[in-house]
């Protein structure tokens, strides 16, 4: 057993699947196979078991896993230090991003992070909210800038920003109040983010409003573009909708719809110097 297929049991466990695990390192699916097996001979239990949608961890894989990943993060920081001492701060940052985030990263803080370390490099994965979480939790992420609500359990968190929901309304819906109150939706059709529809139902519930929702959707952006097309009211946290809308913005007057972009890492493992140092900078930034 050594790093390597350490690694590539983390990336076969977030991938689901021996074919696009392998294509992510960079090989083919027969040595990655005939790798993992041999690590399950080795082990001398099933990590996988394997159907025809892809491979599951058995309950000895969930316990490897957590053991893994302590492995392969111990292994990183141990290379990361011993290059700084001989060479001064330097490493890199496995950040993830949500696409919203635009507007708030790089700033002043990566700046200076920069100008003090120079030698300090930025790894950049791109991903939903729910996607960067996940990686973060098998050790494949330093930090993520992510959105709420999440589940936050065994994450530390920096709030970032705080957004409030913003309706954006087509040309025909343009002469809704402002600011909306939840009172004032029933019966407008709603193009819906589905990641905030436990939480427009619970709410519309108790103020007594039946939504009607015209479309259902997976990204704000499209909520924002079909909104913009004519096909309703999109329901969509304020910095996107002015990223990215040309229709009608009103905000919502509704506090407990407010959501906030947060840079979170696991709370419970050792931090790099560098990533130490970056989330300090960013605290000062935004405190």
């Amino acid at each position: 057993m050594n790093i390597k297929q350490l690694q590539a049991f983390l990336v076969v466990v977030q991938e689901h699947q021996i074919t696009a695990a392998a294509k992510r390192l960079y090989t083919t699916q027969p040595p990655l196979s005939y790798q993992m097996k041999q690590l399950e001979k080795e082990l001398g239990v099933k990590l996988f078991v394997r159907n025809a949608h892809g491979i599951r961890l058995t309950a000895a894989g969930q316990t490897f896993q957590r053991y893994a990943q302590q492995i392969v993060s111990l292994d990183r920081q141990a290379h990361d230090e011993l290059h700084q001492e001989e060479n001064g701060e330097t490493g890199q940052v496995n950040l993830g991003l949500i696409s919203s985030a635009g507007d708030l990263i790089p700033n002043a803080a990566m700046r200076a992070l920069t100008r003090n370390y120079p030698r300090i490099t930025f790894s950049i994965t791109e991903g939903n909210t729910f996607d960067l979480v996940d990686r973060l939790n098998t050790g494949l992420l330093d930090l993520a800038v992510v959105r709420t609500p999440l589940n936050m359990r065994g994450l530390a968190k920096k709030v970032l920003n705080t957004d409030r929901m913003v309706a954006v309304g087509d040309p025909t819906a343009a002469s809704l109040p402002t600011p909306l109150r939840l009172t004032d939706l029933a019966g407008v059709p709603l193009i819906l983010y589905r990641r905030f529809e436990a939480i427009f139902n619970r709410d519309f519930a108790q103020a007594g409003v039946t939504p009607f929702y015209a479309v259902r959707c997976d990204d704000a952006r499209t909520a924002i573009r079909w909104a913009d097309r004519g096909m309703g009211v999109a329901l969509v946290p304020e910095s996107i909708a002015r990223c990215d809308a040309h229709q009608v913005i009103t905000p919502v007057d509704y506090p407990a719809w407010n959501t906030h972009v947060q840079l979170v890492w696991k709370k419970d493992e050792p931090l790099r110097p560098v990533i130490r140092h970056l989330i300090d900078l960013l605290a000062e930034n935004y405190d």
